[in-house]
């Protein structure tokens, strides 16, 4: 799911290329997509794009006579920019928003169609869109400490929980624990304040890292290659490659449709985190520490050889 640094560059680009630009046209070509009807999608045709924002990880534009469009990419949506009236690709174009520069394609891969759009009228209609988390480049140190003890959850969750953090999800979370050098589940109950002010520091600096080296690569083009896995990441989706700081294999903790991802030497003084699937397989057999998972994988090894 594209994350903060992703949605404001995106944002970024489209108030380059749109800033002040009328909306002639939008086409749809799948219906629920669309999860407002008063005012009608069709009330932005002829207005022009003011305002370029984002809450939370949804991107909200701006137009004319207060109406504003929010688009919630979810996990597989995305927007391309293409030259004026192009078609909307078949099997994963959702819908079509011609502006006088060019077109915004909005499509999304996959089966599961979750990405939306709604039209609201006035700013306050805005409000409901939002979660309440703070803001990670915003807050102070001690609004980011109050967010954490809000609830007593791991440290992995409380960052990706948008009641509690505004734009951080499951892969930027990684990386920001891993920064700070932190266990992904431990409880923010049992955060030093010396740990939280690190996991402060350590979330600002990587969304700003990220955010400004996606614009860098993005240049003055358009975000066409936004995805959750990028080569440039420390910890996540680098299962079983080694750690940039210690050498040591990343490990993982799948859940549902998501993962964990962590260096167990920078991040959990060499335990290896229970997978819930896996541990409750192999119960005893489950290795305690990455010094015993290393001993078993070198030992299979070796009887491999032989």
């Amino acid at each position: 799911m594209p994350e903060l640094p992703d949605v404001v560059v995106y944002l970024e680009r489209l108030s380059a290329r749109l800033g002040g630009a009328v909306l002639e046209k939008v086409r749809v070509q799948n219906v629920f997509t669309v999860r407002s009807f008063d005012p009608p999608l069709k009330a932005l045709e002829g207005l022009r794009a003011r305002t370029f924002e984002r809450l939370g990880k949804r991107l909200v534009l701006g137009f004319d006579e207060e109406l504003f469009l929010v688009i919630h990419l979810m996990i597989a949506g995305r927007l391309h920019w293409k030259e004026k009236g192009a078609p909307i690709p078949k099997r994963l174009g959702l819908m079509a928003f011609d502006f006088a520069p060019g077109t915004v394609l909005f499509t999304e891969a996959g089966t599961q169609k979750r990405a939306s759009v709604h039209v609201v009228r006035g700013r306050a209609a805005l409000v409901p869109f939002s979660r309440g988390g703070v803001e990670p480049l915003e807050c102070t140190l001690a609004e980011f400490r109050g967010a954490l003890s809000r609830e007593n959850h791991t440290l992995k969750r409380s960052l990706t929980d948008p009641r509690l953090f505004s734009g951080i999800g499951n892969a930027y979370s990684d990386e920001i624990l891993f920064r700070a050098k932190l266990s992904p589940v431990k409880l923010t109950a049992r955060l030093e304040p010396d740990e939280t002010k690190r996991l402060f520091e350590a979330t600002r600096a990587s969304l700003t890292e990220w955010v400004d080296l996606l614009r860098t690569q993005v240049g003055d083009g358009f975000p066409e290659k936004v995805t959750a896995f990028r080569e440039e990441m420390a910890v996540h989706g680098k299962f079983g490659k080694p750690c940039r700081d210690c050498g040591t294999r990343i490990q993982r903790i799948r859940y549902a449709s998501n993962e964990v991802n962590y260096c167990p030497r920078c991040q959990t003084e060499g335990k290896v985190l229970a997978d819930r699937g896996l541990s409750r397989l192999l119960k005893g057999d489950w290795p305690k520490s990455i010094d015993e998972l290393e001993e078993r994988e070198a030992a299979r090894g070796t009887k491999e050889k032989t």
